[in-house]
C-alpha cells in the first residue's frame, strides 16, 4: 500500500494527542512506516509517544528555528519585517534534518505553530509551516499522522492537498461535538474524502447523548460523518502518563477499538488503491445506531 496521510482535529482537551500517539504506534506495530507530525503548540506528542523526557524537552519546533526560516524563505522571523522572501521555498529535507527517530517504523517531526500575539513578522513562519505541510502530503512511502492545534483555524491552510481522511476527535459534551461538527463541515469544503467521528471516553449509559445533540442542532451526522467510532475511557493513561502510547502492551477495551479504527483507516486506504486513487464513500454509523436503538 502507497502512504496515505490523516489529519487529527477537534476541540481542546479530547484526547487528539493521545489517540495521534496511539494510533502511530500501532501502525508501526503492523508494519507501516509512519511519520507522526506535530502541529499541536503544546507539542506533547513526543511525551505521549514515549520518547525520553529529556529527548522530549531538548527538541526545538519549526516554528521556532529561525535558521531554518530565514534559509528557506529569505526573511528572518522578528528581523525582517516587511522584507521580501520566498513563498513556495523547497522543504524536501525537512525531515531528514528535523526528523526524530522514534523506532524502526516510526518518526517524529515537530511544526509548532504561529503564536499571533507578539510574534512579530508572523509572514515567513506561516510560509514554511504551510510549505511542510504541502511537502508532507506529496510523500507516499508512509503514513502521515497530523496532530493539529485545538479548534478548527488550521484548516484555513492548506490540509486539503493530499489528505484523505480526517479523524475528528470529540468527547459526548456539548461543546466538543459542537467543535466536532463544524470541523467535519469543513473537512467536507476542502475535499478530504472519509471523515471519521471519533467519540472518546464513549459510556453506554450516556443517555444518547449523540442523538440528542443531533436533535438540538438538526446535525445530520451519518451525512457529515462517514464512519463513527467510539473508544472508552481509559483510566490507566493517568498513571501511565505522559507515555500514554505505552497502554497497547496492555489488554483494554480502548485498544480493541483503537485497531478497529486502524481497521478502517486501512480498508479504506487499500480501497481507494483499487479503485486507483477514487474514493466511494461507506457510511458505518455503529454508535449512531445503537443509540437509536
Amino acid at each position: 500500500m502507497k502512504g496515505f496521510r490523516v489529519v487529527i482535529t477537534g476541540k481542546g482537551g479530547v484526547g487528539k494527542t493521545t489517540l495521534t500517539s496511539c494510533l502511530a504506534r500501532l501502525l508501526g506495530q503492523r508494519g507501516i512506516k509512519v511519520l507522526a507530525a506535530d502541529e499541536d503548540p503544546q507539542m506533547n506528542l513526543s511525551y505521549a509517544l514515549g520518547l525520553p523526557p529529556a529527548q522530549a524537552a531538548a527538541i526545538v519546533p519549526l516554528s521556532q528555528n529561525p535558521d531554518y526560516i530565514e534559509e528557506k524563505t529569505g526573511a528572518r522571523p522578528g528581523k525582517s519585517f516587511g522584507a521580501l522572501f520566498r513563498l513556495n521555498p523547497d522543504v524536501e529535507d525537512v525531515v531528514g534534518r528535523f526528523g526524530v527517530r522514534v523506532d524502526d517504523h516510526l518518526s517524529l517531526l515537530v511544526m509548532g505553530t504561529v503564536v499571533q500575539a507578539a510574534g512579530g513578522c508572523l509572514c515567513s513562519e506561516n510560509v514554511l509551516l504551510d510549505s511542510v505541510l504541502n511537502y508532507l502530503a506529496l510523500r507516499d512511502e508512509e503514513a502521515i499522522l497530523l496532530d493539529t492545534q485545538a479548534g478548527v483555524e488550521h484548516f484555513g491552510r492548506a490540509l486539503s492537498k493530499g489528505f484523505s481522511q480526517c479523524l475528528v476527535v470529540s468527547d459526548l459534551s456539548f461543546n466538543a461535538l459542537a467543535v466536532a461538527r463544524h470541523a467535519a463541515e469543513l473537512a467536507r469544503q476542502l475535499g478530504i474524502v472519509r471523515i471519521h467521528l471519533v467519540v472518546n471516553r464513549f459510556r453506554d449509559e450516556s443517555g444518547g447523548k449523540l442523538q440528542r445533540f443531533a436533535e438540538a442542532t438538526g446535525a445530520d451526522l451519518e451525512k457529515l460523518f462517514d464512519v463513527i467510532h467510539t473508544l472508552p475511557g481509559e483510566a490507566r493513561f493517568e498513571q501511565l502518563e505522559p507515555d500514554v502510547s505505552s497502554i497497547l502492551q496492555m489488554e483494554s477495551a480502548y485498544v480493541a477499538g483503537l485497531h478497529t479504527l486502524a481497521d478502517d483507516l486501512l480498508a479504506f486506504e487499500a480501497q481507494r488503491s483499487d479503485l486507483g486513487g477514487s474514493a466511494r464513500k461507506g457510511l458505518s454509523a455503529e454508535a449512531l445506531a445503537k443509540e437509536k436503538g
